[in-house]
């Protein structure tokens, strides 16, 4: 094959991944716009209705290493089918559910296919493209299949008021229908081979693979950087952004979509800029991350001690900025591929990528708990100053996860300077260690 046909090869095989990643953020994104219709559809609390996104960002989190196990395994393409399979079964599920329970199951297996889409298209990645252009493309099809949330934050909410409940997300399953054609007709692992398999990992092995990626400093500090950086962004995203600019801040239904999606909009403008700034300073991506926390942390802190509601342009301040949570997590990533050899990429990205949503979810879950003990009993909705104390939870993670940073930044450069001390003390200007 030449080069500029495997590269067209690459790009088409890409777009397809990424679009079945962009229906996996629209159908886990498309309660963020019916929170307040599935709590009267279902009559929940805040609590109940914190565990539709608890419930399906934990599942999505236990996930992630046995399927960077699967993918290590049996390869991007056959795992990619499965996930998009159960996701789009579980939308159908969802768009019928009548009851709690019902809604709350079919929200689990949300979970579980959403959970085996982006470590997919993640190894085709690193499988098809040269190593110069990764960092790149990672970061594409992160910020990229976050216009996923922006067709749940619009078109959906069009959708529900429209179409009703039913048909609505009978409408996004349909979509992963097509794809799941369109994957199998498509997608190859490699250049040479439509599915490619690993070898046969017996339970020694699966513990030498996650002790080996975990045991160097670089894919903890990527979790840490995932854990730190992405779930303002989702608790906005997912569920909360639209009850707390509506009832929190006072907007319009209309205004808080714009916000939303501005937000989007925002995460696709940081997201080349990151990819450029750590291609041409690797060394500097825990820096990096680490000014992102706290412009984030400082923007909220702003919001939330102004006086009375917050003014529009402040609050188009707070999403841009929070916008540059999910390229940021995406770093993360990047330590995972330089730490780890690319047999055991798979499972040194499933550990990362589950440390976002583990935080996602706790915040998410603090948020409902803290409302409802905020909130006086007769009260219809939810008052600001709940709102105030509830969003206050975010600062007790983003103190836990800069401290981890800062300490695995260290850890992490001393292993990099052992491990090629060329080229890292280029990078960082510093001597030449002295071999071991």
């Amino acid at each position: 094959m030449t080069e500029p046909s495997r590269s067209t090869q690459a790009m088409v095989i890409w777009l397809v991944g990424l679009t079945v990643y962009f229906v996996a953020v629209l159908q886990r994104s498309s309660l963020a716009v019916a929170g307040l219709l599935a709590a009267e559809r279902f009559d929940i609390t805040a609590s109940q209705l914190s565990t539709f996104v608890v419930l399906q960002l934990l599942v999505y989190a236990l996930m992630q290493v046995p399927v960077g196990l699967l993918v290590d395994r049996f390869g991007s393409r056959r795992v990619l089918l499965t996930g998009t399979l159960i996701l789009t079964l579980a939308q159908v599920s969802f768009a019928f559910a009548d009851n709690y329970p019902w809604a709350l199951s079919s929200r689990l297996f949300v979970g579980i296919g959403d959970a085996m889409t982006f470590v997919c298209v993640l190894r085709l990645v690193t499988s098809w493209f040269p190593a110069r252009r990764i960092p790149l493309m990672t970061q594409l099809t992160g910020v990229l299949g976050q216009l996923g949330a922006v067709a749940a934050a619009i078109p959906m909410t069009w959708a529900l008021s429209t179409l009703g409940w039913t048909r609505a997300y009978i409408a996004t399953a349909g979509l992963g229908a097509v794809l799941l054609v369109a994957t199998l007709l498509v997608v190859r692992d490699s250049p040479t081979a439509r599915s490619v398999s690993g070898p046969v990992l017996g339970v020694a092995g699966i513990r030498q693979s996650l002790s080996a990626s975990w045991e160097h400093p670089g894919t903890r500090l990527g979790f840490w950087m995932h854990f730190s950086t992405p779930f303002s962004t989702n608790v906005l995203g997912l569920l909360w952004g639209y009850p707390y600019f509506v009832e929190g801040q006072g907007m319009s239904a209309g205004s808080a979509g714009v916000l939303l999606t501005i937000m989007v909009f925002a995460i696709m403008g940081f997201g080349p800029v990151f990819a450029w700034l750590i291609t041409r300073w690797p060394w500097h991506r825990s820096t990096l991350v680490l000014l992102v926390i706290a412009s984030i942390a400082a923007a909220w802190a702003v919001v939330l001690v102004w006086p009375g509601e917050a003014p529009f342009w402040l609050l188009i301040v707070l999403v841009v900025i929070c916008g540059m949570g999910g390229p940021a997590s995406m770093v993360g990533f990047d330590l995972g591929r330089t730490s780890n050899p690319a047999s055991r990429t798979g499972t040194a990205t499933g550990l990362i990528n589950q440390a976002g949503f583990f935080a996602t979810l706790v915040t998410a879950g603090l948020i409902g708990l803290i409302l409802d003990w905020r909130t006086p009993d007769g009260v219809v909705g939810y008052p600001a100053e709940a709102f105030t104390w509830a969003m206050s939870a975010q600062f007790l993670l983003w103190g836990l996860g800069a401290t981890q940073i800062w300490r695995y930044r260290r850890k992490g450069r001393a292993r990099l300077l052992h491990d090629d001390p060329e080229k890292w003390s280029r990078q960082s200007g510093r001597p030449v260690p002295d071999a071991p």
